[in-house]
């Protein structure tokens, strides 16, 4: 199975709409998590969290007194949830007025959204003129592209399971690596259409293409009616 990037995590939340902290109403801050495990020794389950870092939102203001009542010791907590389950929150532990503050996603992690943002917005407009010339070749290349947002390689993938009808472009989508779910699925799904599109199918012996009403394979001559 392949799993999303870290990159592939930092776009999607970075075009998340940021939830407001349930206790002081207040934006929260993007939180990449640090390198590390917490507690039960399996990490928060996610690269990148949403924060609140206001120090005037109540549970962070009250939590000092709260643990060191309780716990002896010096420490507060600041509202977090996932970004998978943005109307779930729950808290951060943090021992300082400025822990977790080096990992917000700021101004960096800003331009870096723009970067994305800007680059799917280029990649959207390459592959609209590729529709209007009927570009097949460059469609392939930007759905194949390591360097493209992930986004704009799932429209790409989508765009050659819709218009292609010719098989030479079936081996190059089928066994390139694509290291995320959802493009190997988009890609999986582009070749089922062309072989649907072309009246075609796999040899189950040779692995060739072939007609799909072929009776015995023209490649390894193989009996397909068994």
């Amino acid at each position: 199975m392949t799993m999303e990037t870290k990159n592939d995590v930092l776009e999607r939340v970075i075009e998340q709409k940021k939830p407001l902290c349930p206790h002081c109403n207040l934006e929260m801050s993007i939180w990449e998590v640090p390198p590390m495990s917490f507690s039960d020794g399996l990490g928060w389950g996610a690269p990148y969290l949403f924060v609140c870092f206001n120090d005037e939102c109540p549970p962070f203001k009250a939590g000092w007194d709260h643990i060191y009542e309780n716990y002896a010791y010096r420490a507060s907590y600041r509202c977090m949830c996932e970004p998978a389950s943005p109307d779930k929150f729950d808290f951060l532990p943090v021992f300082s007025a400025e822990g977790g503050s080096n990992q917000i996603v700021d101004e960096n992690g800003v331009n870096s959204q723009k970067a994305i943002e800007e680059s799917i917005k280029t990649g959207f407009s390459t592959l609209a003129d590729c529709y209007v010339n009927k570009d097949f070749v460059k469609i392939l290349q930007m759905m194949l592209d390591p360097s493209e947002p992930t986004r704009v390689r799932i429209k790409a993938a989508q765009m050659m399971g819709d218009l292609v009808d010719e098989t030479e472009f079936i081996e190059p989508i089928k066994f390139h690596k694509y290291g995320n779910q959802k493009l190997q699925e988009a890609a999986d799904e582009a070749v089922k259409k062309i072989h649907e599109r072309c009246f075609t199918r796999e040899c189950p012996y040779c692995a060739e293409i072939i007609k799909k009403r072929a009776k015995v394979c023209k490649h390894c001559g193989k009996d397909l009616t068994e």
